[in-house]
């Protein structure tokens, strides 16, 4: 039996206790985003990756050396991941001064497709931590989600895998630019025609040399480090990836993502919602994708009196949303059916 008194003292006791915990618990999470806020090593590549929301893209910019913001530089763009139908794909550039084509030599620069995955590790290691690499190059990558190549591909209109690419690539220039690194020359490794990629990027960058050429990164050292850490970026994210809807994959064992890969065919065939189609890994747009689920998906039909219908009824899975009217227009929220799911709109553009 304890007194008024004693129960006083033991919830305060308790209640410091408490917050000591969610302090010691906030400063934990702190140390977590401080570990993971930065690559400076092949070793905090996954944990970075691995923080992050894999549904939405990704930008990465390295710390830019002083030197790359002095003297003229080259930057070099290249992509990974555009074939497969699983994962992501990942944008990536690599810039250096002009004269410093040295160190991109040193480091074994090469087409990443024609190096081992353990090979590309050690240049995207030595270019973050040798001295002589990360004195004078710079990098950045775009982790362009699954999910925002699927939307993109099916949105109303229409937007195109090699316009998702050169969005990207514009995108990632123009952060260099942002970041004050003295761009003097553009080698990209291209998409569609060549001529008509060169003509565009003229267009928005008209200061500055830009060659546009197809296997750019195999003639080009420093499309050949662009091309590098796009490919160790998306293997790694690869390796880390977590499943919001709750698929547990020992050693995320998907095969390569391509769609002739046994192990991806495989992953294909046995993870199929039949009603929802696949977890997010997986690019919907890709005809693979679509024609295992024609095989085995249900049909849906959603009909509607036409008295009854919103706005923008037709495809959209309008029952399972609460509609309330505000100004004449429909507002949905979103049900605890999609929170619990983790499924996200297809926006209308």
């Amino acid at each position: 039996m304890t007194s008024d008194h004693e129960d006083i003292e033991i919830k305060k006791e308790n209640q410091t206790i408490a917050e000591d915990e969610i302090e010691k618990d906030e400063n934990e999470v702190d140390e977590d985003l401080k570990e993971t806020s930065k690559i400076t090593s092949l070793k905090s590549l996954g944990p970075f990756i691995a923080g992050k929301e894999n549904s939405r893209n990704t930008v990465y910019l390295s710390d830019v050396p002083d030197v790359c913001k002095d003297k003229p530089c080259m930057l070099g763009v290249d992509e990974a991941g555009r074939g497969p139908v699983l994962g992501p794909m990942v944008y990536g550039i690599s810039y250096c001064p002009l004269d410093s084509k040295k160190a991109l030599e040193d480091l074994g620069c090469a087409d990443s497709k024609q190096l081992t995955e353990e090979k590309r590790d050690v240049i995207f290691n030595d270019i973050n931590t040798k001295d002589y690499a990360n004195s004078c190059i710079g990098w950045a990558v775009e982790i362009i989600s699954p999910n925002t190549i699927s939307t993109s591909m099916y949105r109303r209109s229409k937007c195109s895998l090699n316009e998702v690419s050169m969005d990207s690539a514009m995108g990632l220039i123009q952060q260099a630019i942002d970041a004050g690194i003295n761009i003097a020359e553009v080698y990209v490794d291209t998409v569609g025609p060549p001529e008509k990629y060169q003509e565009k990027l003229l267009k928005r960058f008209p200061n500055f040399k830009i060659t546009v050429a197809k296997k750019a990164d195999s003639t080009y050292p420093i499309v050949s480090a662009a091309s590098i850490c796009a490919k160790v970026t998306r293997d790694h994210a690869l390796k880390v990836w977590k499943f919001p809807e709750g698929l547990v994959i020992k050693d995320n064992a998907f095969g390569s993502g391509y769609p002739g890969d046994p192990v991806t065919k495989r992953f294909l065939a046995e993870h199929i919602d039949l009603v929802f189609g696949f977890p997010r890994l997986v690019r919907f747009s890709w005809s693979t994708a679509e024609n295992a689920l024609a095989d085995k998906a249900y049909n849906m039909e959603f009909d509607e009196p036409d008295t009854e219908k919103p706005k923008y009824a037709g495809t959209k899975l309008t029952k399972f949303f609460k509609g309330t009217t505000k100004s004449g227009e429909v507002i949905r929220e979103e049900s605890r059916f999609f929170k619990q799911r983790h499924l996200g709109n297809v926006m209308d553009f």
